[in-house]
C-alpha cells in the first residue's frame, strides 16, 4: 500500500469514527438536556456547545503550544468539557459497570480521535553540523570578514531566530557547546 492510499484509508476511518462517535455524543448530550426539562432546540444547542468546544479547545491548545503561549486555562477547559461529554454518555446508561463502559465508548473514541489528529505535528529534523569545521562558514562569503565569530560555549542560544546573521565558526576551535577548557 503506498502512502497516498494509506492516507486516504486513514481519512475515511477518521471521518467514519468521528461521524459516528460525534453523533452518539451529540445525541446523549441532547437527550440528557431534554430529559431534564430543556426544549429540544436547547438540547441540540447544548450538544453543539459541549462537543464542538472540546474540538475547538484541542485546536487552541495545539496553536498555543506551537507559539509558546500558556496552555493552563485552555487545558483545564478541555478536560472540563471532555468530562461533561463523558458524564452525559454515562448518565443515560444502564447502572452497571458494563453499561457505563459501553455508554462511554463514543465519547472516549471521539476524544481519542481528536487527540491523535491534533498531536500530529510536523517533525522538523535537527540541523546537521560538522564535528570539526575547517574554515569560516557563512551563507554569504562576503560577510565572513564582516561578522565577528560567535563563541559557541558563551553565546549560542538553543533556538536561533531567523533575524540573526549567519553563524561563523572559528577554524581552529571544536564546535561543541558546554565544554570548558
Amino acid at each position: 500500500m503506498n502512502a497516498r492510499t494509506e492516507s486516504a484509508v486513514r481519512l475515511v476511518i477518521l471521518l467514519a469514527i468521528g461521524t459516528m462517535a460525534g453523533a452518539a455524543a451529540f445525541t446523549h448530550v441532547h437527550d440528557l438536556s431534554v430529559a431534564h426539562g430543556q426544549p429540544h432546540w436547547i438540547g441540540w444547542a447544548n450538544a453543539v456547545a459541549v462537543e464542538l468546544m472540546a474540538i475547538y479547545l484541542g485546536l487552541e491548545l495545539r496553536a498555543r503550544r506551537r507559539t509558546g503561549r500558556p496552555v493552563g486555562l485552555v487545558g483545564s477547559l478541555l478536560v472540563a468539557f471532555a468530562l461533561l461529554s463523558l458524564a452525559a454518555q454515562v448518565a443515560g446508561a444502564e447502572p452497571s459497570v458494563w453499561g457505563w463502559i459501553v455508554a462511554a465508548v463514543p465519547s472516549l473514541a471521539f476524544l481519542a480521535l481528536v487527540k491523535v489528529v491534533l498531536s500530529n505535528a510536523p517533525v522538523t529534523p535537527p540541523a546537521v553540523e560538522p564535528d570539526q569545521p575547517t574554515a569560516y562558514r557563512t551563507e554569504e562569503p562576503e560577510l565572513a570578514t564582516a561578522i565577528e565569530p560567535v563563541r559557541p560555549a558563551e553565546s549560542t542560544p538553543s533556538v536561533v531566530p531567523a533575524v540573526l546573521p549567519p553563524r561563523v565558526v572559528q577554524p581552529n576551535r571544536p564546535h561543541v557547546v558546554g565544554i570548558i577548557r
